[in-house]
């Protein structure tokens, strides 16, 4: 008689397990501890074997009959059922290994030897956001291109059209490190290149006006935050370096008798020199007065070991009023500098792109580059900051320049 609810739920644990049969070869074995176990007994090749198919209630009659019935259509297929079970499990170990999540970790974990860490956190936290919630679980083998695409639209429909860019990037680093450690056998992020509309191109946040870098220079000096931060703020338009290369500065790389900052530059890979201004070593040693004991010249309020938030000249800006996606941000020092030592002071646009540290094409070649112009370099930093000076306290400025400057 096939069984039901009512019987499998009012029989009562025995000193010995019970076997109530349903049909088709389905029982449920009821333990002297009262569990309550499906099984199905079937014949395969001459000899007699049991087939698990789940615990009672978890597993109801009717999902247990189904499993029978799947069951008995492999055996009539000259399958063991027991085998297929075997297999399919190890379909999903292995499926789990080679997901797109456990790749992804892999070659970020490569990649963190390489990068900066704030760029692989940045990395990390994209994909946590905008990847994996999506991907993260599906065998990296069996991803197709629409399936990118769906992730990359997503990003790109909130209005994060640079994010879906770098992601399909990211993600095509993915398949090409899983391609390498034979993950995978190939790459559909490659043939995604287009299919998301560029990137309008936006430049940072810059005053370029002197009379309102002026006004800007003396909002500085009502900074109340910390001492650390107000002289990083002060020097980012004197030394218009990279933020990041700022913010990481150490004191090993400074010389201040000599005004010199020498360091690596991030975007050429290179040695670069910044030559310092008296009104910069000035602030350095004030500053040096408080941090010159440890590595760092901006050391993070948190953790001295650490260099101060990639936010915090950002953030300085805007306690001081200004709208840094709009107005100026800690990058835009950099297009200042550029377009009032040109347009204002004249100043050679090959000397300014080597104080920059822009990759500049040379015949001599880039040992030679790393040191040329220095002496021309010098003196505009020098002319720059006394500029600065004067606009701080709304004079006005008539560069005087020697017929040999712009060399």
């Amino acid at each position: 008689m096939p069984l039901t609810d009512t019987a499998i739920r009012n029989t009562k644990p025995a000193e010995k397990p019970l076997k109530l049969f349903d049909g088709g070869g389905l029982f449920i074995l009821i333990t002297p501890a009262g569990q309550r176990y499906w099984r199905l007994k079937y014949r395969f090749a001459g000899k007699e074997k049991l087939l698990a198919l789940g615990v009672y209630p978890d597993v109801p009659l009717a999902a247990a009959r189904k499993k029978r019935d799947e069951a008995r259509e492999k055996l009539a297929a000259g399958i063991d059922p027991s085998e297929a079970k075997r297999a399919e499990k190890r379909a999903v170990r292995i499926a789990a290994a080679n997901s797109f999540e456990v790749v992804a970790m892999g070659w970020m974990a490569e990649r963190k030897t390489m990068v900066q860490i704030g760029q692989y956190e940045k990395t990390l936290a994209r994909f946590k956001a905008d990847v994996l919630p999506w991907l993260g679980k599906r065998p990296i083998a069996e991803i197709d291109a629409p399936e990118v695409l769906a992730v990359l639209k997503r990003i790109d429909s909130r209005g994060a059209r640079f994010t879906a860019h770098r992601v399909r990037s990211e993600i095509s680093r993915v398949f090409r490190y899983g391609i390498k450690e034979g993950f995978c056998k190939n790459d559909p992020a490659k043939d995604l290149i287009g299919a998301i509309p560029p990137a309008t191109e936006t430049h940072f946040a810059s005053i370029t006006e002197p009379v309102k870098v002026g006004e800007m220079l003396r909002a500085f000096d009502g900074f109340s935050g910390t001492f650390v931060v107000h002289c990083a703020l002060k020097l980012s338009p004197l030394l218009f370096v990279r933020p990041g290369e700022l913010r990481k500065a150490e004191w090993g790389q400074f010389d201040l008798d000599k005004g010199e900052w020498r360091y690596l530059a991030t975007k050429t890979n290179t040695g670069h020199l910044v030559p310092l201004a008296t009104q910069a070593v000035t602030i350095l040693r004030d500053l040096y007065e408080l941090t010159g004991g440890g590595r760092y010249v901006f050391p993070g309020a948190r953790d001295k070991k650490r260099p101060m938030s990639d936010a915090a000249v950002n953030a300085a800006l805007r306690r001081l009023g200004y709208d840094t996606r709009s107005e100026i941000t800690g990058h835009g020092f950099r297009a200042m500098a550029r377009t009032i030592l040109h347009e204002d002071l004249e100043h050679n646009p090959e000397v300014i792109e080597r104080q920059l540290a822009h990759s500049v094409p040379d015949r001599l070649g880039e040992a030679y580059n790393r040191t040329q112009f220095i002496k021309q370099r010098r003196a505009m930093m020098q002319e720059w900051a006394d500029y600065l000076d004067r606009i701080k306290v709304g004079a006005d400025v008539v560069p005087i320049r020697p017929a040999s400057g712009a060399a």
